[in-house]
């Protein structure tokens, strides 16, 4: 097997952005079985629920530490009324969701379930409104309904509904795409909505909004600079007005050939590196976006927000296309690896980022049989798992000094090297991934700074990147252990080797002095 080495040096010792843990953010949208079948089962369902929430789902997402999750869309959220989805079960109007699969849904999973869940994941709600077919007081209202205590007509009707208190929900998201499926408006006709609604979204008895203008697709910055404009002025101030505090964009992944056009498990070595040029260039796109808001906001008091990211494959075999379900391999995982690195890089402007989806649509962390109880936790998954030690924590520099050559795909290129780092609580955590395809990479670390001892190393790699976990073999990708040599380096440096087997994952855990 070819093999290939790579110098990089961690300043332990040298502080930089704090890495949001909202960064680790999911997403939920009423869309094939993310919602029916994947969270929610219903009372009377044989599978263990609390209120109707799956239990094993719950149980292995606490595992990851989910900091927020978005619902109830995606271009769904555009044709959602939340007054449908409260109150009695019975007297809940059917819909049809025209949107994914035209199929008819009972409204059971509404508002109170959708807190529910936040409760019970420890995680903060993000709840994204409907500009597209809904109205400014609609939105409000909700905010109210939710957020606010004492007496009002919404705080009467939340009541009645059979909650007194009222709920922490920091983060609205105002519409979605409004480029597309959110109504095909210019730039600057949402961003005069995004403006009026979110001046219509109170804050109430202490829950302080972080209302989310919807923006860009990809690296289409005509979006962000209309919504910085409707803000601030070019070169004339250094505060925007406070009026929505973050702007979205969203970036999915896919072989080159475009969305859901290839298979998740079935791809070529070409496939491959298209993938990983195309995952890897939203460094690029975060860059651009942040370029444009530093000339409008130079002291970053908007953030920017990944609210969709992830691979899009053709659905799976036997499902409904419309259902987006797709299996999720190392591959997928690698993806979302090297997001994660770019994400710690711009950690000063990117405040979140909310992988599409949780359960059984698209880049999921787990998969649920459609009968029965089965559950598989994806490779996906796992990074996530191994990551979680960089939330809230202090992003530190890493430097590659020398390391294998670009990968050429095309006009584009890769490296197959990604490292990034943070500190935390007297304890760092390094994430590395060699994304090459038949190369292992001997990785020399000199770690600067500070002492350091390893307290543990992990690996996530398989037989090819196609592996991935069934059912019947739910361990065909899973975090295994890995030896790692430390020694002391140059300086009062200490030099920390891992070997990385071709397209693997691995995290390395310090304490440090």
């Amino acid at each position: 097997m070819p093999t290939s080495s790579a110098r990089v040096v961690v300043d332990l010792d040298v502080t930089g952005p704090t890495i949001s843990r909202h960064l680790y953010g999911h997403f939920a949208e009423h869309l094939g079985r993310c919602i029916y079948g994947g969270f929610w089962v219903g009372e009377d369902s044989p599978v263990p629920n609390e209120g109707g929430l799956r239990l094993d789902v719950v149980e292995a997402l606490r595992a990851l530490d989910v900091p927020n999750l978005r619902w109830p869309g995606g271009c769904f959220a555009d044709a959602y009324h939340w007054r449908d989805g409260v109150g009695p079960k019975p007297d809940r109007p059917v819909m049809v969701n025209t949107l994914w699969g035209d199929v008819e849904e009972n409204n059971h999973f509404g508002t109170h379930e959708f807190m529910a869940l936040c409760e019970l994941l420890g995680a903060d709600p993000y709840v994204n409104g409907n500009v597209g077919s809904g109205t400014v007081q609609e939105m409000s209202e909700w905010v109210e309904y939710l957020t606010r205590d004492g007496d009002s007509p919404m705080v009467r009707l939340r009541k009645a509904n059979g909650r007194d208190a009222p709920w922490n929900v920091p983060f609205w998201g105002i519409g979605n795409e409004a480029w597309g499926c959110g109504g095909n408006m210019r730039p600057e006709t949402y961003a005069d909505l995004a403006c009026r609604y979110a001046t219509f979204l109170h804050d109430h008895d202490g829950n302080q909004l972080y209302r989310i203008a919807a923006g860009a697709a990809d690296d289409d910055l005509a979006w962000t600079e209309a919504l910085m404009k409707a803000v601030s002025c070019l070169g004339c101030t250094r505060t925007p007005r406070n009026v929505f505090q973050g702007i979205s964009f969203h970036y999915y992944t896919f072989a080159g050939d475009g969305i859901a056009k290839s298979p998740a498990t079935e791809f070529s070595d070409e496939q491959y590196h298209r993938t990983m040029a195309k995952a890897a260039d939203i460094d690029r796109v975060i860059a651009a976006h942040s370029a444009v808001m530093d000339a409008y906001d130079p002291l970053r008091r908007v953030g920017l927000v990944c609210d969709e990211w992830g691979t899009w494959w053709e659905a799976e075999p036997g499902t409904n296309p419309r259902f987006l379900q797709q299996q999720n391999t190392l591959r997928d995982a690698l993806v979302a690896s090297l997001h994660f690195d770019i994400f710690h890089q711009h950690a000063a402007r990117l405040r979140m980022a909310n992988i599409a989806q949780t359960v059984n649509v698209l880049q999921a962390m787990i998969l649920t049989e459609e009968s029965g109880d089965g559950l598989v936790l994806t490779p996906t998954y796992h990074v996530f798992e191994m990551n979680k030690g960089h939330q809230d924590a202090t992003s530190v520099p890493v430097h590659l000094v020398d390391g294998p050559d670009a990968v050429a795909v095309g006009d584009d290129r890769f490296d197959p090297l990604s490292v990034s780092a943070s500190t935390k609580d007297g304890t760092a955590l390094l994430s590395l991934s060699n994304l090459a395809l038949d190369t292992d990479t001997t990785v020399r670390l000199d770690l600067r700074g500070r002492g350091a001892t390893v307290t543990r190393a992990r690996i996530l790699t398989g037989d090819k990147p196609q592996s991935h976990n069934t059912v019947s073999a739910p361990d065909a990708v899973t975090p295994a252990e890995l030896a790692v040599a430390l020694r002391p380096g140059a300086l009062g440096s200490t030099e920390l080797t891992v070997v990385l087997p071709p397209h693997s994952f691995a995290t390395v855990e310090l304490h440090v002095d």
